[in-house]
């Protein structure tokens, strides 16, 4: 009881450090700061199916999205967008920039692993968070270990979200593949837009989610983030104001490299040019 009480102090003391440093956080300017990645997965493990999550997510007080994409002044309704092949689901979110542009804003990605095991991710799209960012459930567990005495580390779960409403919704026998009737200035009767809320009030709201959910490297949900990758829809709006921030605060460096294929002579045959763009990841 002693240790576990231990561990429970460190862990409450780094939660408390985390929250103290998301709230003291200065705004980057880019718009994936006012849509958090964890949120919605906090709204989709509660919510009962893919259409109940678009509600939660357009829901005001349940402050997730603070997205004014087109910046019009009012909040962005964001739709819900199932792409299914088989036993894997990427549920897009995507956002009505204009008459003629969408921007998908994230993508949950999920796998069935077992009878009743399934990994889920939520993939941020880098024209909205400036790189791809991966976020996935969180869980610790904690580890003793040393010679000497306990050595006390907080090992990272991969979590089986086969016990979430929504993910038994979308693999139920007769499921019907969610795709929202919403578009462009057509929406449903319950929703009003409200304004954005300033940077300094939103963020604060939305680090309570982060304690559960964090920020990865890795793609565990491959199957379906190949589903995913040839449906991405982008919008140029909301490529070249996020260019525009990324350069103006100096977090991505480009790089041309020049590849030269030569014949069996010496001779040469093509060249080819790639740019890659490397900056600071960063959380929704």
């Amino acid at each position: 009881m002693k240790i576990q009480s231990i561990i429970l102090s460190i862990f409450m003391v780094a939660l408390s450090t985390n929250l103290t440093l998301a709230q003291e956080a200065e705004s980057t300017g880019l718009p994936g700061e006012n849509f958090s990645l964890e949120g919605a997965l906090a709204l989709f493990k509660k919510a009962v199916s893919p259409e109940d999550f678009e509600k939660l997510l357009n829901t005001e007080s349940n402050n997730v999205n603070n997205l004014d994409l087109n910046d019009d002044g009012e909040i962005d309704y964001v739709k819900v967008i199932d792409n299914m092949e088989g036993e894997v689901h990427a549920l897009v979110l995507q956002v009505a920039v204009n008459e003629t542009e969408s921007q998908d804003v994230a993508v949950i990605e999920i796998e069935k692993t077992g009878a009743e095991e399934a990994l889920l991710q939520i993939i941020g799209d880098e024209d909205v968070y400036g790189d791809q960012t991966i976020v996935e459930p969180f869980e610790g567990e904690a580890n003793e270990n040393g010679k000497h005495g306990p050595n006390i580390t907080m090992a990272r779960v991969v979590v089986n979200v086969w016990g979430w409403p929504s993910v038994r919704f979308v693999y139920a026998p007769g499921y019907r593949i969610w795709v929202s009737p919403w578009r462009w200035r057509h929406y449903p009767v319950w929703w009003s837009p409200w304004r954005p809320r300033p940077f300094k009030v939103w963020h604060p709201l939305v680090v309570v989610h982060r304690p559960h959910y964090r920020v990865v490297a890795t793609h565990r949900v491959t199957r379906a983030h190949a589903v995913y990758a040839p449906r991405r829809v982008g919008s140029q709006t909301v490529h070249t104001r996020t260019t525009v921030v990324k350069t103006r605060n100096g977090t991505v460096k480009k790089s041309t490299t020049t590849t030269t294929t030569r014949g069996k002579r010496g001779n040469v045959k093509s060249k080819t040019k790639q740019t890659t763009v490397q900056g600071k990841r960063r959380g929704g």
